[in-house]
């Protein structure tokens, strides 16, 4: 987890299952190890762009006792309100579409850092998770500037911005 900071009130708590327009967040972790493991390696590729431009995770030999290891890190850090992770569902929860990440951020003007992906098979259903979340973030946890690297604001501009 790299060093940085995510304004939010010393008593606020995260929720940790919750519904959120059109869809279900509920705390990343080890028990959906296989079914994640599966949808992010089948959309690899594009996943290499979501936390920055030409990232190497997940890399092509990952293996599933890695992918465990990353969401025992992320529910760890829910714990310790160093960053949140969310796994994403649609309402209904009959299947686990993506992540939500609001990571903490180095940059003054920013509240947090957020990332999100669908998979692939799920890729319409993107821009609609991005609106909603965008949404919660500004409602639920009094976000008024939350960085989205990536896709609000060009890897470029986030690379040597140094606010």
């Amino acid at each position: 987890m790299k060093e940085g900071k995510i304004n939010l009130p010393e008593n606020f708590i995260a929720p940790e299952n919750c519904k959120v327009g059109d869809f279900y967040f509920s705390i990343l972790e080890p028990s959906i190890t296989e079914i994640d493991y599966k949808v992010v390696m089948s959309s690899r590729k594009r996943l290499r762009q979501i936390f920055k431009r030409d990232d190497t995770w997940p890399a092509e030999d990952m293996t599933l006792d890695e992918n465990t290891k990353d969401l025992i890190r992320h529910e760890t850090e829910f714990k310790q309100k160093k960053a949140f992770a969310y796994s994403v569902y649609p309402l209904d929860k009959n299947e686990y579409i993506g992540c939500i990440y609001i990571n903490p951020t180095k940059k003054k003007s920013y509240d947090c850092e957020v990332y999100l992906w669908v998979s692939d098979s799920n890729f319409h259903m993107d821009d609609v998770l991005f609106r909603q979340t965008k949404k919660w973030l500004n409602e639920a946890w009094g976000f008024r500037h939350a960085a989205f690297p990536g896709r609000e604001i060009a890897w470029d501009e986030w690379q040597v911005d140094k606010s």
